[in-house]
């Protein structure tokens, strides 16, 4: 249970950091204060129901897309976050794609990055501790 609490927080991170970081690089990608957090949590959400059904349905369908699911995941959860939640806009397709790819680039690094972080501290207080 813990673990699946971590694992959540760190994709909830990961997700709020690259929507955060995209807004700041890719002009016509905004993000707005307020609303920031049910933002984040509709598309992590989305984000995490997305990528297993995209999976299955290209491993299924069309192979060679298999590749392509975090992008194609990202978009429709950045797709479906604009819709229901104000706080997120996109401008022009120019920033629907860059703004595409940086969020899936940031989220895929920071959900790699944050548990090697996490699990090196860890076994430092532990060894500390010992």
């Amino acid at each position: 249970m813990i673990r699946f609490l971590i694992r959540t927080a760190i994709f909830i991170g990961s997700s709020a950091l690259g929507l955060w970081l995209t807004s700041l690089i890719v002009d016509g990608f905004h993000v707005k204060a307020e609303g920031f957090l049910i933002a984040v949590l509709v598309f992590a959400v989305l984000q995490s129901i997305l990528s297993p059904f995209f999976l299955k349905t290209t491993a299924k369908n069309a192979s060679a897309l298999t590749g392509a699911v975090g992008l194609i995941s990202t978009f429709v959860a950045l797709l479906v976050a604009t819709a229901i939640n104000g706080a997120i806009t996109i401008d022009d397709a120019q920033a629907w794609f860059f703004g595409t790819i940086l969020v899936w680039i940031v989220t895929m690094l920071a959900t790699l990055l944050l548990p090697v972080l996490f699990v090196k501290d860890r076994v430092e207080k532990n060894r500390a501790a010992a």
